[in-house]
């Protein structure tokens, strides 16, 4: 006779607090004592550990106890994981617990996420989720808080330089006589939030721009841009956006912003330089990056080479037959200058996403014939739904006043995996989708094309795996649906010399074609930069794998090349909207951190190249 031990239903005998303190105790026991086997156990058959940096010195999601194993049978004996311990209270919901953890390695201390479940066979918690992130390296904090510098000098003191003269010796210097450590290429966003992070972490970097000023990327733009993004999402590291700061902010205001910004960091920046070109001593382990600053040619031998240009390529100016010939001005969104210009004339937008529709909108209200051209569907949502239902948890005055930080709003979105974020974003979409039918009908009413992804996930899977097709609407759409941006739908043809001829033979009179056409990936500037087999070696940006419309397979897991080490050797990509530079700024400077200071960075799971372009 045989007798079979019902498992034990942990979910109603222990709280959630007692459950993730047995499991995060029987996990440390086990690397601890190297038993991979028994980790790898302790993982739901369907799990996903995602890493960044302090296992795996890459940004890396292992699906499975198959990849766990693989992970740590590389990592584990030199990261050697300890304390790993809760820092909130666990709480529940829907059979899942949820809890905030931190933890330490040989090199770093790190916070985490971990989501248990509990396994229908053995009734044990297993891991669904687990997120683990570098906050800093030992002996190499920031000084910040409790340990920050002192500044004054208190008592009698042999140095007799005060802070300005300090700085000027070392803007004279850095770049001739001292070599940065680390270049970036772009000085946005992007660039500014990684220099302030260099600047804070010790490493010498310097952060090169064409533009005359910081913040110009912004105001060189068209005239009605805002941003679409609410202001708790777009915070940037170390200094905060003031409480009274507009939710959606001009581009003038954030141009303004990045430039005090990068004044107040001290962040090393060179205006009016233009990287011309660079290349790789495989010997020396250093770069060669010829600039012109402001005329004057300067040669530098950085270590680490960023391209920081932003989460784009070059422009995407199509070729259409016929554009030769065209009599009146045509130009790519990036070169619009708003609509002053243009009063009484007539204007086709190709395209339809959020630039089209910001161009659109301002040229109809200066009194602009104004004509979209859709030739392909594009996921539309509302700004107030999308700050509502899909950011308001986490990004929002509500989200604040729960108690919610910027940190962990971001350690909160980066603890759900890719692989199955759609998942969770689907109900969203529906919601909102139910929420504003009415909405929705009316542009299609229009004949406007709507989708909301190929799996219904919404905007932000679309951002994520192609960082296009959709508009946050901030009043174009009731233009469109009212007929007051007019609206057509089909394919071009070709140009000809006075407007957009196209494939069922209707012609769009234009005295201004606007190509609102997007962008290409980021490795068209290496290839500008170093060259073409480098672009190809490094392979294309952005996108997860996912098969869906312009995101080809195979599965990435992560963003491809992004804030990781790629296929080139000290060659790195950082870009993205304010939070990923934000969020993924600290990341990268970490890596290159540790790299200055001689700690070993062995890469578990370096991406591999599927794509050119």
């Amino acid at each position: 006779m045989t007798q079979t031990i019902e498992p034990v239903d942990i979910a109603r005998t222990h709280t959630p607090q007692e459950r993730v303190d047995a499991w995060l105790s029987e996990f440390e026991q086990a690397l601890v004592a190297r038993d991979i086997p028994r980790v790898a156990g302790m993982f739901a058959v369907s799990s996903f550990w995602r890493d960044l940096v302090t296992f795996t010195w890459n940004l890396k999601t292992v699906e499975g106890r198959d990849g766990v194993s693989d992970m740590l049978s590389e990592r584990l004996d030199d990261t050697d994981p300890t304390g790993f311990h809760t820092t909130e209270t666990p709480d529940e919901a829907d059979g899942v617990v949820s809890a905030w953890i931190e933890f330490e390695t040989a090199t770093s201390r790190g916070k985490g996420h971990l989501r248990l479940t509990v396994d229908a066979d053995t009734g044990q918690d297993v891991a669904w989720t687990l997120l683990t992130t570098m906050q800093e390296l030992k002996g190499y904090e920031e000084r910040q808080g409790s340990s920050r510098i002192k500044g004054a000098v208190h008592g009698s003191n042999a140095d007799t330089q005060n802070w300005a003269e300090k700085k000027e010796i070392e803007e004279k210097e850095l770049g001739y006589s001292v070599q940065p450590y680390a270049l970036v290429v772009g000085g946005g966003q992007g660039g500014i939030a990684l220099g302030a992070r260099f600047r804070q972490l010790g490493v010498p970097a310097i952060v090169v721009d064409r533009a005359e000023r910081p913040g110009d990327q912004w105001r060189g733009r068209y005239k009605s841009l805002c941003l679409h993004d609410p202001v708790w999402y777009d915070h940037l590291p170390y200094l905060p956006f003031p409480p009274n700061w507009p939710v959606f902010a001009p581009k003038d205001k954030i141009g303004d912003w990045l430039e005090m910004y990068t004044k107040v960091m001290e962040v090393p920046y060179w205006t009016k330089t233009t990287a011309k070109s660079a290349t790789y001593d495989e010997v020396a382990k250093e770069w060669t990056v010829v600039l012109d600053r402001d005329g004057e040619e300067v040669i530098l031998k950085p270590k680490q080479l960023v391209m920081a240009t932003g989460m784009s390529g070059k422009k995407n100016v199509p070729n259409f037959p016929g554009m030769d010939e065209f009599e009146g001005e045509q130009h790519h969104s990036s070169e619009h200058p708003g609509p002053d210009a243009y009063v009484g004339k007539r204007v086709v937008v190709v395209g339809s996403n959020n630039s089209a529709h910001d161009i659109c909108k301002a040229l109809y209200e200066t009194g602009v014939d104004v004509t979209m051209l859709q030739r392909s569907s594009t996921h539309i949502v509302k700004s107030d739904s999308l700050c509502d239902i899909a950011l308001g948890d986490l990004y929002s005055e509500r989200a604040v006043e729960s108690g919610m930080t910027t940190g962990k709003a971001d350690l909160t979105f980066a603890s759900l995996p890719y692989r199955i974020m759609h998942e969770f974003q689907i109900p969203v979409y529906q919601q909102i989708a139910e929420q504003d039918k009415d909405f929705y009908d009316r542009l299609e009413k229009a004949g406007f094309q709507l989708d909301f992804g190929d799996d219904g996930s919404g905007l932000f899977m679309k951002y994520l795996r192609r960082g296009s097709g959709y508009y946050i609407d901030v009043g174009a759409s009731e233009l469109v649906a009212d007929g007051k941006i007019k609206l057509v739908a089909g394919q071009v043809d070709r140009i000809s010399k006075t407007g957009v001829v196209l494939d069922d033979g209707t012609e769009l009179p234009a005295d201004l074609i606007v190509y609102a056409t997007g962008y290409g990936s980021m490795n068209g500037w290496v290839a500008d930069l170093i060259d073409q087999e480098t672009a190809d070696k490094v392979g294309k940006c952005w996108g997860l794998g996912s098969n869906t419309t312009k995101d080809p397979g195979p599965w990435e897991g992560e963003q491809r090349n992004m804030w990781k080490p790629t296929q080139q050797e000290n060659f790195w990509f950082h870009g993205g909207n304010l939070h990923q530079s934000r969020h993924y700024s600290l990341y990268l400077a970490l890596q290159i951190k540790a790299r200055y200071e001689g700690i070993d960075t062995p890469v578990y799971g370096l991406q591999e190249v599927h794509h050119l372009r």
